[in-house]
């Protein structure tokens, strides 16, 4: 083989090794003996071997886990709480040249802020208004992410675990609210109950037939269940009332 077939050959080598494909949803800052030089687009692209290196930033969407944090709250309860936090590479030269390892500082911030704001409330605001916890624990993250150019969309709180006794007392209240209304419920019906059973006895108190109507409806009730025996020690005339004298 010639020299200049083994020449040939070394620069096809060379061409090749400098071939770059990024896709759509990535972005790559290019860097040469060290120095940023430019971010590329999408597509195919060529760099200089060995002279030039590039990053792949990926900006799509990113979820991160917040791991479950130990918080005491301000009533003094524990819990363990844990969320997800949702990010997306605005600037992606900055994210490379500002922070080292981008996912794991955003990572120990959303942590720390989840255990600062859950621990400035009581047990009941962090069960009722976990959308404004939420909320609150993004506003600290992106304060810091802003420099990175890194745009937080959005954070959540999935779980909350709770001490097994404090499970349990917060069983008995529920149930204890539970039969309270319940009560409640009964009284209102009683009560109203009552008023129509008034209203009830005065219309039939007017009629001496509604009375032996109202009568003769409840005996039928009885003997429907045919297990009893009625017994009249008087006749059913003596029951009748003369009707009130009207002014």
């Amino acid at each position: 083989m010639n020299p200049i077939q083994i020449l040939s050959i070394l620069l096809i080598i060379f061409l090749l090794a400098g071939i770059r494909i990024v896709y759509e949803y990535k972005r790559a800052p290019k860097f040469r003996f060290g120095k940023y030089i430019k971010t590329l687009q999408p597509g195919f692209r060529w760099i200089i071997p060995i002279v030039d290196t590039i990053q792949i930033v990926d900006i799509r969407v990113i979820t991160i886990n917040i791991v479950s944090q130990e918080v005491m709250t301000e009533d003094n309860v524990p819990c363990s709480i844990d969320g997800v936090l949702f990010f997306k590479i605005n600037d992606p030269e900055r994210a490379v040249l500002e922070v080292e390892e981008y996912k794991f500082a955003i990572t120990q911030l959303a942590q720390a802020a989840l255990r600062d704001v859950c621990g400035k409330v009581e047990l009941d605001t962090i069960l009722s208004k976990r959308e404004e916890m939420g909320k609150n624990i993004k506003s600290i993250v992106e304060i810091e992410t802003k420099e990175w150019g890194i745009a937080i969309n959005d954070v959540k709180i999935k779980d909350i675990q709770l001490p097994e006794n404090m499970r349990r007392m917060m069983a008995n209240q529920a149930e204890a609210e539970r039969s309270r209304r319940a009560r409640i419920i009964l009284a209102l019906a009683e009560e109203q109950a009552a008023g129509k059973l008034l209203e009830a006895g005065k219309l039939i108190d007017q009629s001496p037939s509604a009375i032996k109507l109202r009568l003769y409806q409840t005996l039928s009730n009885i003997a429907a269940e045919k297990n009893s025996t009625i017994l009249f020690p008087f006749p059913e005339e003596v029951l009748s009332r003369k009707p009130k004298e009207t002014d």
